[in-house]
């Protein structure tokens, strides 16, 4: 067994060898194991990184949003096997792209809804703009584009998911895996169901109560000054800054926000590690964190069984980096440690952040493991396999 100094070398490797700042926290049973942080906050300037400061989450918010998501499941609020339609009319004549046996495609009606259950496994068949790849994919991430273009500066979600309905998706619903727009139509659900803004639900229903006071989707208080600077690598260079891409809480206005409203993707948590290991000890422990109940340990169990089926992993959700996983309720969940040569356990389940964060929990276990940093592009199959396997490897 390693111990926690072998976590300590390796995060001091990552910084020395380049890596602007890193944290790692990792927990048991409501115990912090191990926590430090390496490097700055700001090189220029020489700040060293602190548990104050806070790091852009990008998709890793996808396991704060589907969690919350989840609670509202398990509260009667909606079914898996809901119709999208019932929530947002304009999707139900939903229509999808098919190949023609002379290689042009056509659209044509879908043959069954988009049901909840699509958009909560990423299933419902459509990306964000410019992402190639499988059959369909590159003409619907145009379309999807297309569709954008007609928004700038501030718009509403709701605004956003009207437009995203006369897309046409790149294959039936529930026949595919393919990562994308199904966050943003989760989010749009949570505002559906709560009669709040989902990043106002998302701080007033999860971090408030888990006591995730550096957490949120806007700036507030000295958020600003606590936000790591992104780094970015260029050619000809080692690292450049890239300017914030969050704004004030006073600035959002009743719309989706400013500079927030032109990126693509409900993707926007900031935090930092020791208040996302309470999200993740919370999931991790059964629902239970301090002693106070969030949600059911079941609800747990179903949000990271696997809804993918073998085909979809083969074709759709593999990679160096997902082997060894299955997808379940947005969040990948460990079916196979041997493919993914991962020293966890099976039923491990979390997600990862475009900016360099990674998260995960272990109900077997009652562990969780958060890591974080922020750089574009994030350079993650290095550091977050080699990190992963350390930290695990720590364990008793």
């Amino acid at each position: 067994m390693a111990d926690f100094k072998a976590l300590d070398a390796l995060l001091q490797k990552f910084v020395d060898d380049g890596l602007p700042g890193c944290s790692c926290v990792v927990a048991q049973k409501g115990k912090i194991l191990y926590e430090n942080y390496f490097g700055y906050s700001d090189i220029e300037n020489k700040v060293p990184l602190t548990a104050e400061n806070v790091f852009r989450q990008a998709s890793l918010t996808k396991v704060a949003e589907y969690t919350l998501g989840m609670m509202l499941y398990e509260q009667g609020r909606f079914l898996m096997t809901d119709p999208l339609y019932e929530y947002f009319p304009e999707w139900k004549n939903s229509t999808k792209r098919i190949t023609l046996p002379d290689g042009t495609t056509d659209v044509v009606p879908v043959d069954h809804p988009i049901t909840i259950k699509n958009i909560f496994n990423m299933t419902c068949g459509l990306p964000y703009q410019s992402m190639p790849g499988m059959p369909h994919r590159s003409q619907v991430s145009l379309d999807m584009e297309k569709a954008m273009q007609r928004f700038s500066g501030k718009y509403t979600l709701r605004e956003q998911i009207r437009a995203m309905a006369e897309v046409p998706l790149a294959f039936e619903p529930g026949t595919r895996w393919l990562y994308g727009f199904a966050s943003e139509l989760t989010a749009g659900l949570i505002e559906q169901v709560t009669g709040m803004q989902a990043e106002v639900a998302l701080k007033k229903l999860l971090f408030e109560p888990l006591g995730m006071d550096s957490s949120a989707n806007f700036l507030f208080g000295d958020l600003e000054q606590r936000l790591v600077k992104n780094y970015f690598i260029t050619p000809g260079k080692k690292l450049g800054e890239e300017g914030a891409v969050y704004v004030r809480v006073e600035d959002r206005g009743p719309a989706m926000v400013g500079k927030l409203g032109e990126l693509s993707g409900f993707a926007r948590v900031i935090t930092n590690c020791r208040d996302y290991t309470k999200l993740m000890q919370m999931l991790a422990n059964g629902g239970v964190l301090g002693g106070e109940r969030f949600m059911g340990r079941k609800t747990i169990d179903l949000m990271r069984s696997n809804t993918i089926t073998q085909k979809m992993i083969d074709e759709d959700f593999t990679n160096d980096y997902l082997a060894g996983y299955g997808y379940g309720f947005g969040v990948r969940t460990l079916l196979d440690k041997g493919k993914g040569n991962h020293n966890g356990s099976l039923g491990a389940f979390g997600w990862t952040g475009g900016s360099g964060t990674w998260a995960e929990s272990d109900p077997s276990e009652g562990t969780s493991i958060v890591y974080m940093h922020n750089l574009q592009p994030n350079l993650e199959l290095y550091h977050h396999i080699r990190m992963r396997t350390v930290a695990y490897g720590c364990l008793d």
